[in-house]
């Protein structure tokens, strides 16, 4: 069934009548898990935590394009006294009546190679003078162009590391999304099937109570005759009664269930569920070489181990140069020219060249430095050995969940098989008590034991069809249909 008509069955069955009635949803387990990940609280999460980390990797695309800006002052007003040096070094205070405007527009580009800024820009700057008879005097400086660079030397190349590692934690969570889609589905699977039991108990509950209370009608009959013991009365009569609770119990289990499945989905209107069995199991093999290669191509794991090596080996990298000389370097030519207006300012530019190197060397630090430094290499020692190890479990779990995965789908045949046998065992033992050949202890042995049997193979399914969500979710790898399950969100 198309997701589209899906949702308008869904709409239409949500639908609350005039009478207060509630209304009941019929779905599969593929329709369940359909509407988890399209309406459910989770996949609104996985969305936004997407979002997120999007939107962080934008930003650092963005730091490595051009930056075009404009700045400046308009006006900047200034009326104060001040003081200046006179001419043979004395002080005075004189009265400054000021304003001045000034604009630039500035581009720069970082580089990540060497760490280091390139700039262009161009800008003009005007002076007023206001004087107390009214008579003023304006000037302007301009600067046609002006290019130069900036370059740390020695230093640390934060941007650098970051061309390495944001790539990586990009594609990460785009993995993780597709995680996160597999994970909803393993969720609904276990919500699913705490419903379907839930209400296979609850059939079950009824129909044991119906035939409690028919073997204890007819057991009082048999006893009024002297056919039966008083015990065996007694012992029905219990067994009516035990039928009454577990009847209460597994009204308030699919009660509960049903809440947990309807919040999962989204579903905001209280509704009912009809749960269909998937009883099908589709017929696949998984290897489990090719699943642990499928793993470590897909999931996210990968790519976190290394990108935590990447993110220490850069601490490391920091350390290492704060104990190191730093130099910056500055140099910058440009052309400028001042005049009383603004046709003359720009006529015979003057040249400007600005060059100067800056140092920064530690002499004493009294280790604290060094100390930094080895601690960052302990940390790098620390998070090779715990990726190491993490790969080492990474693996080993890929291979034990694809051999448990061979195991409990043969389980699903044995336990379907034993509730089969149980069933007519039942079916046969309540014909031979109400003909008087069995006792009503051998009746109840083979109520549990059809009770049980039920429990086991629907635990059975249930077992598998959550296998069968990890393994996907695991290897992010549909093997039923051979198809990739990483989505390309963008």
């Amino acid at each position: 069934m198309k997701i589209k008509t899906l949702f308008i069955i869904i709409a239409l069955g949500l639908s609350t009548f005039l009478s207060g009635q509630i209304d009941t949803l019929s779905l599969d387990l593929m329709q369940t898990i359909n509407i988890a990940q399209k309406d459910g609280i989770d996949v609104q999460f996985a969305d936004v935590s997407f979002q997120n980390n999007y939107w962080q990797y934008q930003a650092f695309l963005a730091r490595l394009r051009p930056q075009l800006n404009l700045r400046g002052d308009i006006p900047n007003i200034n009326r104060s006294i001040e003081p200046i040096i006179l001419p043979d070094g004395a002080e005075a205070f004189i009265n400054r009546s000021l304003m001045s405007n000034s604009a630039r527009i500035n581009l720069q580009q970082s580089i990540p190679l060497t760490g280091g800024q390139i700039f262009a820009q161009t800008g003009l700057r005007r002076i007023d003078l206001f004087s107390a008879s009214g008579s003023g005097n304006i000037s302007y400086l301009s600067t046609p162009v002006s290019i130069g660079f900036v370059q740390p030397i020695f230093g640390f190349n934060q941007l650098k590391w970051e061309k390495r590692i944001a790539p990586l934690q990009y594609e990460e969570s785009v993995k993780q999304y597709s995680e996160d889609f597999e994970k909803i589905a393993y969720d609904a699977t276990g919500y699913f099937f705490e419903v379907l039991i839930a209400q296979l108990n609850l059939e079950a509950a009824h129909r044991d109570k119906e035939n409690a209370d028919s073997l204890y009608v007819i057991s009082k009959a048999r006893y009024d005759v002297g056919k039966i013991a008083e015990t065996e009365v007694l012992q029905m009569e219990l067994q009516a009664m035990r039928a009454d609770a577990t009847l209460s119990q597994s009204t308030l289990d699919l009660s509960s269930a049903t809440e947990r499945l309807r919040n999962f989905m989204g579903i905001q209107q209280e509704v009912a569920f009809k749960l269909a069995p998937p009883e099908t199991i589709p017929e696949f093999e998984v290897d489990a070489t090719e699943a642990l290669d499928l793993a470590n191509r897909n999931r996210a794991d990968a790519l976190a181990r290394q990108r935590r090596m990447l993110e220490a080996e850069r601490t490391l990298a920091q350390a290492r140069a704060n104990t190191r000389p730093s130099f910056d370097l500055f140099a910058s030519f440009g052309l400028s020219q001042t005049a009383n207006n603004l046709e003359e300012v720009y006529r015979k530019p003057l040249d400007q060249e600005v060059f100067s190197l800056g140092f920064d060397i530690p002499i004493a630090d009294w280790g604290k430095s060094n100390a930094a430094k080895q601690i960052a290499r302990a940390n790098a020692d620390l998070v090779r050995l715990q990726v190491q190890q993490d790969a080492v479990n990474f693996e080993r779990e890929v291979i034990v969940r694809v051999q448990q995965f061979e195991l409990v789908k043969d389980q699903v045949g044995l336990a379907k098989r034993s509730y089969d046998l149980a069933q007519r065992r039942l079916d046969i033992s309540r014909k031979r008590y109400l003909i008087g050949k069995i006792s009503a202890t051998d009746l109840n042995i083979a109520i549990d034991e059809e009770a049980t049997s039920r429990r086991s193979y629907y635990s059975a399914l249930s077992n598998y069809w959550l296998a069968h969500y990890y393994l996907r979710g695991l290897t992010l790898y549909d093997f039923e249909n051979n198809v990739s399950l990483v989505r390309n969100k963008e």
